[in-house]
C-alpha cells in the first residue's frame, strides 16, 4: 500500500500524460494541449430541433434545418460532442486504429454532457465479427461502457448486431452508402423485451453521412424502441470533410 504512491509517481515521470490530439505532454490524463483544444469546436444549441445540426444563430426552439424539413430523419436527434476536424479526427484514429483504448474515456467525457434526459438504455453501433477479430475491440462499445459508468444509464452490447460485413463507405456517395448497409444490422432475438417503448441512445464515434446510424435506428425502432437518439464523439458538418475517414 505504501509503495503504490512512489510507483505511480515513477510511472507518471516515465510515461507522462499526453494530449490525445498531438501527443504533447499535458498536466493530466484526457486533457488536450492549448493548441489542440483551440481546434475543437464544441457542439451545443442553437441547433435544429430535429437533428441537432448547429445553427449560426438562434432561430427559435422549434426551428428545423432544410434537410429535416424536406426529409424527416429516422432518428430523434444526432448529438455530437465536437465538430469533425483535425483534433477530433486524430483522437478517433488513435482510438480506432492505434489501439489507444483509453481515449474512449476522453471522448465520453465530452459526450456525457449531451446525454438525453430520457435515456434509459445505451446501445453501441456494432462491428461485424470479422472486424472484431481483426481489431480486437469495438470502439463504439468502449465509449458506450464509459458513458454508462459516468451516467448510470445501462448499456447493452448485444441487442444490435451487424450480420453482414460492409465495405468501407468512404467515397461511395449517399446512395452507395445506403445500399452498402441495407440488411447489415439485425436485432437480437430477445431485443424486443429490452427495447419496447424505451428511449434508446445509439453510441458511435464519428457521424458522417448517417447511413450506418440510420440503418441501426430503423432496426431498433422496428424492434420496439420508442425513441433513438444518436450520441457520438464528432459530427461531420462539411460534406467534403470526411475524406480519409472510413465507417
Amino acid at each position: 500500500m505504501g509503495v503504490a504512491g512512489p510507483v505511480l509517481k515513477l510511472v507518471a515521470l516515465v510515461l507522462p500524460p499526453r494530449c490525445p490530439g498531438c501527443g504533447e505532454v499535458v498536466d493530466a490524463d484526457h486533457r488536450f494541449c492549448a493548441a489542440c483544444w483551440g481546434q475543437l469546436t464544441l457542439i451545443a444549441p442553437p441547433w435544429c430541433a430535429t437533428c441537432n445540426l448547429p445553427f449560426d444563430y438562434d432561430r427559435g426552439p422549434l426551428a428545423q434545418c432544410g434537410q429535416c424539413l424536406a426529409v424527416p430523419p429516422a432518428h430523434d436527434g444526432v448529438r455530437a460532442a465536437v465538430a469533425y476536424g483535425p483534433t477530433a479526427r486524430a483522437l478517433a484514429l488513435k482510438l480506432k486504429y492505434g489501439r489507444r483504448t483509453a481515449y474512449a474515456a476522453t471522448a465520453a467525457g465530452l459526450m456525457a454532457r449531451l446525454m438525453p434526459e430520457d435515456a434509459v438504455l445505451l446501445v453501441p453501433v456494432p462491428l461485424h465479427r470479422w472486424r472484431i477479430w481483426g481489431r480486437g475491440f469495438n470502439q463504439a462499445a468502449l465509449i458506450a461502457r464509459e458513458l454508462s459508468r459516468r451516467s448510470g444509464v445501462p448499456v447493452e452490447l448485444d441487442l444490435l448486431r451487424r450480420v453482414k460485413a460492409t465495405p468501407v463507405l468512404r467515397g461511395l456517395g449517399a446512395r452507395g452508402r445506403m445500399k452498402a448497409v441495407t440488411g447489415a444490422f439485425a436485432a437480437a432475438a430477445d431485443a424486443r423485451e429490452a427495447l419496447k417503448g424505451r428511449a434508446v441512445v445509439l453510441v458511435d464515434d464519428i457521424h458522417t453521412s448517417g447511413a450506418t446510424t440510420d440503418a441501426c435506428v430503423r432496426v431498433l425502432k422496428r424492434a420496439g424502441a420508442a425513441r433513438v437518439t444518436v450520441l457520438c464523439w464528432a459530427r461531420v458538418l462539411d460534406p467534403g470533410a470526411d475524406e480519409g475517414w472510413a465507417d
